[in-house]
């Protein structure tokens, strides 16, 4: 059984895996031949300006006087240049904005797993084309820059990385330091003739990377003064440093300057998905080559076509790897300048579609090849050839339409080809998982159900000709890919579903015997049956998508008591379940994001669970003849824990407001305590209550330090239904005449349960299975959306650290996730012992639920383009699986990471329930 749990971790982490090779592989492609205008660029340098996390509505409207907050900025739209609005693409974060305002693409989806602070990948840019680059600003930016490009060109200056302080008292030092650093930069330059000589050359490009506003926004959110404020001085940084270059190069007319963001912040003080507050940035652009004044909003404008905006303007090739489109309306040059221009940009964008269907056509078999039939190699030289001879007639208006066209079609024809795999990757994910739920189905039933009485329970031995012939697929697939020269993970994925329908098959008569038993029973009774099945599944699955589907299921299971005749049986217990359901039922209906932190909450959730704890304590202390000195010692450390969480966070809360920064001693016992949770509860006793109530009371205490607002409240409701579900189970086994004398009260998580007591699997076992997966997705979901990964509150850290560590930060908000899910596991634990139910068993029908919920979710519309949302520089691949995910594809990657993590979380909470540290030395008890 063992090797079973194992093999099952390994099947779900490896077709997990597959969603990086299904969707999220590289879209780069290497090889191509750079492109560049043949004509004199307007511009001999350019000076980028990106004001991070800035949004367009923010810059561009009034404040409350009527009066603009970047009057330098505003008289640039008014009397100098051109602006718009630039649409973000999602991930709405810094690393992949500034790759595509830089570099031309669209970020690298495979570079989340491998860290988003430097290259991955190598790919072409704006800088790696410039004769030279100097750059100011985070260093997170700066450096994945500066080693992606070639050459000794490029020279970045940045500040320390503990300078990006949330709770610090004036973040605008970000901002100030860049534009006080520039400043000395040229004025040391005066003095060095090697230096000034460089910053004379044509082709140079000077990238501000502003982080104060992103800062501000995430600590104050965007509609604060400070963030406002912030607005004001880069305003006024950008003034200065403009008069400065001007000064310098003595008014030459030959300087381009953009202004723009990488990505917006919603009300709330979050990026990372789709909503236009995050989208949507601005962008002004003045100087050398650009028309004054106007708007330009006529055709979309991405954030990727600034990139070959910029390479146009100082006349280096397009990067490689851009796909951006050139917007030709912002350009002051001749109309041959710009169909020139357009020329270039499509060609160098038909370069990439020319080598990546290259590559395609090499790796598979030609009478399997689908060449992609919109752009043949006929029509494109057609159209090439057509373009050209528009010029040269002076159609340049033809000439520019007739390259976006070739543009567009190029890029289909990228996609297409990048996609090219997916849906034979697909169909072997999905015939292996359906294979493998199979089979554990089928292991179930053979062991764990009476359905097959009359079938040995030895597996019989399989015929030969069955073997041989999955031996023989096995080795044609292998053959296929092997001449296709696929990627190793392809052999993989297409070779597990082959041993694993094998062991399918060999349990034919277990199949057999389940289908004949199913048809004893009446008719109606199944249908019923089927139906209910269903209809919770649906339920499940909708929860997926709207939350308040939770707050019906939860008020369906306070119908419970009525419909199983347990109102009769235990009145006061069944109240208290409806009660408990209902209260839960409420948080699925509260706000997941824009919420305001309420730390008064915090405070009262942290009261609620001392006056808890009072009257466990009193309860305890009568209960039993001897109250045990340690017990009692452990019982009032925990509930001085709680005391403490809600001094450090109340404390904590107004010394950021005063912007005095996190109290050291508040960090201290925040970490103290943090770490004390996992050890404490194991201190406690193993009967089944107290254990369960101290596991409640550390946790809970870390749980307080990492809450904002009514979130707090969320696990003491949860547990509290949880305690009484136990309860519940135990009175629903003796009304179905399953006998057992001890009361929950006495039960004991280290007793030695004897094997042989353990029963067969009932119909309510797969209600309890389903009750448990339902609790695990209302643990998930009751207090957030975690596939919207910006409605979480960076402000939930800040007992613990305020200097930006995304690392860090995100292994502390994925606890937080996590915490709910295992005071479930930990209740489950328990009423598997209540109920005499072997605990594999029930897990099993739990993977059962989360492949149902993922064939419907996820599957079905896999695929379909959504909302791609995350946590900036996610750290690490299981953290990936949370945060990083397509709104469809997000369904998947939870329910396979829920499936991976209850696997490690039922270990977990078997050895918080049932495992016992002794004091003074001691000896440690066994584990059941």
């Amino acid at each position: 059984m063992l090797l079973f749990f194992i093999l099952g971790l390994l099947v779900h982490f490896v077709f997990f895996g597959s969603i990086f090779d299904i969707y999220f592989t590289s879209p780069l492609v290497h090889g191509m031949t750079p492109q560049l205008t043949p004509l004199p660029p307007p511009a001999k340098r350019l000076v980028l300006f990106v004001a991070d996390g800035l949004r367009a509505d923010t810059l561009y409207e009034l404040d409350e006087n009527g009066n603009t907050r970047a009057p330098f900025i505003r008289n640039i739209i008014m009397h100098e240049g051109s602006w718009g609005i630039s649409h973000t693409r999602v991930p709405t974060e810094s690393r992949p904005g500034h790759v595509a305002l830089i570099a031309g693409f669209y970020e690298d989806v495979s570079a989340v797993a491998k860290g988003w602070k430097e290259n991955p990948v190598g790919f072409d840019s704006l800088i790696n084309e410039s004769r030279y680059t100097w750059s100011w600003g985070s260093p997170d930016i700066l450096t994945m820059f500066a080693k992606g490009a070639s050459g000794d060109h490029v020279y970045a200056y940045s500040y320390d990385a503990d300078n990006e302080d949330f709770g610090a008292q004036d973040v605008t030092k970000l901002d100030t330091w860049v534009f006080d650093n520039m400043k000395e930069f040229f004025h040391a330059a005066r003095n060095n003739q090697s230096l000034f000589s460089k910053l004379n050359e044509e082709k140079i490009v000077f990238f501000l990377h502003l982080l104060g506003i992103d800062t501000n926004g995430h600590a104050h959110r965007p509609t604060s003064r400070e963030y406002k404020d912030n607005i004001k001085v880069v305003d006024e940084g950008m003034k200065e440093i403009v008069s400065m270059l001007e000064d310098f190069y003595g008014n030459d007319g030959k300087t381009a300057f953009i202004f723009t963001s990488d990505h917006g912040m919603t009300d709330w003080g979050f990026h990372g998905a789709g909503h236009p507050s995050e989208t949507l940035t601005p962008f002004v652009t003045w100087g050398a080559g650009i028309k004054y004044p106007q708007r330009v909003s006529a055709q979309k404008f991405d954030d990727a076509d600034i990139a070959p905006l910029m390479a146009s303007l100082i006349g280096v090739p397009f990067p490689l790897n851009s796909v951006g489109i050139l917007p030709v309306d912002y350009l002051n040059n001749t109309d041959l300048f710009k169909a020139e221009s357009m020329f270039t940009n499509a060609v160098q964008i038909l370069e990439q579609f020319k080598v990546k269907m290259t590559q395609k056509k090499e790796a598979i078999l030609p009478f399997f090849f689908t060449p992609f039939k919109l752009l043949s190699e006929s029509k494109q030289l057609n159209i090439l050839r057509k373009a050209r001879s528009y010029i040269k007639q002076r159609k340049y208006d033809e000439a520019v339409s007739l390259c976006k066209e070739l543009i567009q079609l190029a890029l289909k024809g990228l996609s297409y080809y990048h996609t090219y795999d997916r849906f034979f990757l697909g169909i072997n994910v999905v015939l292996g998982f359906v294979g493998w739920t199979s089979y554990a189905s089928l292991l179930i039933i053979r062991s764990h159900s009476s359905f097959t009485r009359g079938v040995s329970k030895e597996v019989k031995k399989p015929s030969h000709l069955l073997s041989c012939s999955f031996i023989a697929v096995g080795v044609l697939v292998a053959f296929f890919l092997l001449i296709q020269d696929c990627p190793w993970t392809y052999y993989i994925y297409c070779l597990l579903p082959v041993p694993i329908w094998y062991a399918v098959l060999r349990e034919f008569q277990v199949i057999q015997d389940f289908v004949i038993s199913l048809l004893t029973f009446p008719p109606s009774q199944l249908a019923g049956y089927l139906f209910i099945f269903t209809l919770g599944i649906e339920v499940l699955v909708l929860s997926f998508f709207y939350r308040y589907m939770l707050t019906a299921g939860l008020i369906a299971f306070a119908c419970w008591p009525f419909i199983t005749q347990l109102w009769i049986r235990a009145k006061s217990i069944s109240l208290s379940w409806i009660f408990f359901s209902l209260l839960l039922a409420v948080f699925p209906l509260m706000p997941v994001v824009g919420r305001k932190p309420d730390i008064f909450l915090v405070i009262g959730a942290g009261s609620l669970v001392l006056l808890l704890s009072l009257c466990v304590l009193t309860s305890l202390i009568k209960r039993k003849d001897r109250f045990i000195n340690e017990e009692l010692l452990l019982h009032l450390f925990q509930m001085l824990s709680i005391a403490l969480s809600m001094y450090v966070v109340y404390s904590t809360h107004h010394s950021l407001l005063k912007k005095q920064g996190l109290p050291f001693l508040n960090q201290i016992i925040s970490w103290i305590i943090l770490a004390s949770s996992f050890v404490l509860p194991l201190l406690s006793p193993t009967s089944l209550f107290e254990r369960l109530f101290s596991i409640l009371l550390s946790w809970m205490s870390a749980y307080l330090l990492l809450s904002t607002g009514y979130e707090a409240l969320f696990p003491l409701v949860l547990s509290c239904l949880m305690f009484v579900w136990i309860q519940m189970e135990q009175e629903t086994l003796q009304q179905s005449g399953v006998s057992y004398r001890q009361k929950v009260t006495s039960l004991q998580f280290t007793c030695n349960l004897d094997i042989t007591q353990f029963r067969h699997l009932y119909l309510d076992d797969i209600r309890r299975a389903f009750f448990l997966v339902f609790f695990l997705v209302t643990a998930f979901f009751g207090t957030g959306n975690i596939a919207s990964v910006n409605s979480f509150d960076l402000a939930s850290v800040y007992c613990f650290l305020t200097v930006f560590s995304p690392y860090m930060m995100g292994a502390l908000m994925m606890w937080k996730i996590l915490i709910p899910f295992v005071l479930v596991m930990c209740a489950f634990e328990a009423v598997q012992l209540t109920t005499q139910l072997s605990s594999k068993s029930h897990v099993f029908i739990l993977q059962h639920f989360f492949f149902l919920v993922k064939d419907y979710g996820s599957w079905l519309e896999i695929g379909t383009r959504g909302i791609l949302c995350s946590f900036p520089y996610v750290f690490s691949l299981l953290v990936t699986c949370f945060l990083f995910s397509f709104c469809s594809i997000s369904h998947y990657v939870i329910v396979m990471s829920m499936t991976i993590v209850l696997m490690l979380l039922n270990g977990l909470a078997h050895l918080l329930t049932t495992k016992k540290l002794e004091l003074y030395g001691k000896s440690k008890s066994h584990l059941i």
